[in-house]
């Protein structure tokens, strides 16, 4: 008998994995420059002349502009800054605005009422709010959870309070503090040098994020990581939980302390309102946003945060609004009923934060490419 022999049909060929694709390993082989990259067009974007109406008032290197971006990095700085407690560490602090607040009200007593040159009221301005964070900190810390949270709330408070009250006529009570420009360097002056603000804010963004980043990688950082996730691991390893969480608290309040004092040159003066404990939730909300315990999230988170804080300040008073119906136009013109509507939305279709994008967009867009 004849053999029969059945047609051999060609296999499908094997599927790629994305990983081994050229243009996959060239990305991974570019990535850990992005930061750099980001960062020189950050730098160079005064030098732009583009208008992008809608979304600014004037052009990318209009003062206006700069100074609304300066903010936004500074904001961006703080976030990445609360992030150490709160997504890194797992501490819920209440009370984080407070030393933000000391670096405002700290350089503008210094230089206005004081008389000092700016380099010496800043050192001494981040010095004594990182020794406060380190004395209040030390008392805080005997307590974990929401006691822990009460305790630093009660300690803004006390800042708010004396900061309202004018203590020692230094504060300007309830109409704030503007800054004597008399003692300030001529570049740091008029609104010509808006962009050498703006720089400024940018060099205190980058060395936020640049802290942040080697102490999470760092023996410390996985320290701080184990006393998140699970507190009583580290105690068994002989390790001082209360040692490293008081070394975190200090370290992100210090950085929130220079904060303020970019802020304070930014804005030119300081007000009472950067001592509420809304800022401390408005911080909060940022790392949200972005993405607790991610490197990028809380930059991103804060920074979208303040920008949309100030311009739908401005959406709620255009007459776009006005025109709208009466139960249309007054919540629209509320900008903070906007950002809370946002912000549920954001969480809920995206728990992980604006960092967890990428992810979630990725089986689309491998789709997309395979298609």
């Amino acid at each position: 008998m004849t053999e029969v022999k059945s047609a051999e049909v060609a296999a499908p060929p094997a599927a790629v994995p994305d990983e081994l694709t050229p243009g996959h390993a060239r990305w991974h082989g570019l990535r850990p420059y992005a930061p750099l990259v980001a960062l020189v067009v950050a730098a160079i974007l005064p030098y732009s002349t583009v208008n992008l109406p809608g979304i600014f008032e004037g052009p990318l290197n209009s003062p206006g502009t700069l100074q609304l971006l300066a903010i936004c990095l500074v904001f961006g700085g703080l976030a990445a800054g609360y992030d150490l407690l709160f997504g890194r560490t797992g501490m819920l602090s209440f009370g984080h605005a407070l030393y933000f607040a000391a670096g405002v009200y700290g350089t503008d007593v210094l230089v206005t009422r004081a008389g000092l040159p700016l380099w010496q009221a800043a050192l001494l301005t981040v010095t004594g709010g990182t020794i406060l964070a380190a004395l209040l900190g030390a008392v805080a810390l005997r307590t974990v959870g929401i006691a822990f949270a009460m305790v630093t709330l009660a300690f803004a408070q006390v800042g708010a309070i004396l900061v309202a009250r004018d203590f020692g006529g230094l504060t300007g009570g309830e109409e704030g503090l503007p800054l004597d420009v008399s003692g300030l360097p001529a570049a740091l002056v008029g609104v010509t040098n808006t962009v050498n603000l703006y720089w400024l804010a940018l060099a205190y963004l980058a060395l936020v994020v640049l802290v942040v980043h080697r102490v999470s990688g760092s023996p410390t950082g996985r320290v701080l990581a184990g006393l998140r996730d699970d507190e009583r691991r580290i105690g068994v390893l002989g390790l001082d939980p209360y040692r490293f969480k008081l070394v975190a608290f200090t370290l992100a309040s210090g950085l929130a302390t220079a904060g303020g004092v970019v802020y304070c040159l930014i804005v030119g003066g300081a007000s009472p309102h950067v001592t509420s404990s809304e800022l401390t939730l408005s911080l909060l909300v940022m790392v949200v946003l972005g993405g607790p315990g991610t490197r990028w999230g809380p930059v991103l988170g804060g920074i979208l945060y303040m920008y949309l804080d100030h311009r739908l300040t401005a959406f709620g008073t255009s007459d776009a609004v006005n025109s709208l119906p009466a139960f249309l136009s007054h919540p629209l013109s509320q900008p903070l009923f906007v950002l809370g509507t946002v912000f549920i939305l954001a969480v809920y279709f995206f728990p992980g934060g604006l960092a967890s994008l990428r992810t979630r967009l990725q089986p689309v867009l491998t789709s997309l490419r395979r298609r």
